[in-house]
C-alpha cells in the first residue's frame, strides 16, 4: 500500500527538551483529492510503564511526583498519581522497567508481563508506550525509591479498590495508570 501522504517541509521548531517539528504535508483522501495540512509532532521517544500489585494484600504501587504539563493545564499542585513509567532512551522496554521499578519503587522485579503497547497522544506526540505488569512483594523492596537526579517520586501503596475509586472521584487522572488499573480489575488481579 502506498503512503497517503506526500512529505512537503520538516522544519525544526525546538530541540530544547525533545524534539519539535512543524510537518506540511499533502494528505490523499480516500475518496479523491488532496489536502494540504500542517501539524506540529514532539518526539520525545517511546516510554514504557508497570502496574506493581499484590494478589495476597489486594493492593498496588503508585508513584506520585509533580507534572508541569498538568500544572499550566489546571491541575493546581500539579502533583499526579501514577504507575511507574519512565522513558525508553536506549534501552529495550524490558531493560527500562527493570531500571524504572528500581529507580522510583525501590523493589527488584524479575518476574513481569508485557501487556499491550499504545500511543497515547497520536494527535500530537510520536510516544509509543509498552504496557506491563507485575506482581510484587514486600521482600523484593532493596531501596527506599524516589527516583534520580531531579525527580521527587513519593511511593503510594493503595488498597486497588482505593485506587479504583480514585478514578471516578478524579484523583487519579493519568491515561496509562487509569488503563492498566481496570486492565487489572477485568483480569481478576486484586479481586475482593
Amino acid at each position: 500500500m502506498s503512503s497517503p501522504i506526500k512529505l512537503i517541509e520538516k522544519k525544526l521548531l525546538s530541540d530544547n527538551w525533545y524534539v519539535l517539528h512543524k510537518y506540511t504535508f499533502d494528505l490523499k483522501r480516500k475518496h479523491g483529492g488532496v489536502v494540504r495540512q500542517m501539524r506540529e509532532v514532539y518526539d520525545k521517544g517511546d516510554g514504557a510503564t508497570i502496574l506493581l500489585y499484590n494478589r495476597e494484600k489486594k493492593t498496588v504501587l503508585l508513584m506520585r511526583q509533580f507534572r508541569m504539563p498538568t500544572y499550566v493545564n489546571g491541575n493546581e499542585s500539579g502533583m499526579l498519581l501514577e504507575t511507574c513509567a519512565g522513558l525508553l532512551d536506549d534501552l529495550s522496554p524490558d531493560a527500562c522497567i527493570r531500571k524504572e521499578v528500581m529507580e522510583e519503587t525501590g523493589y527488584i522485579i524479575e518476574k513481569f508481563e508485557k501487556l499491550f503497547d499504545a500511543y497515547m497522544s497520536p494527535g500530537s506526540v510520536t510516544e509509543k508506550v509498552h504496557f506491563f505488569a507485575a506482581e510484587y512483594e514486600p521482600s523484593q523492596r532493596k531501596a527506599s525509591g524516589g527516583g534520580v537526579e531531579d525527580e521527587d517520586i513519593e511511593v503510594i501503596e493503595l488498597p486497588f479498590t482505593d485506587a479504583l475509586a480514585m478514578i471516578k472521584d478524579g484523583r487519579i487522572h493519568d491515561g496509562k495508570t487509569i488503563m492498566l488499573l481496570h486492565y487489572a480489575q477485568l483480569q481478576g488481579w486484586c479481586a475482593a
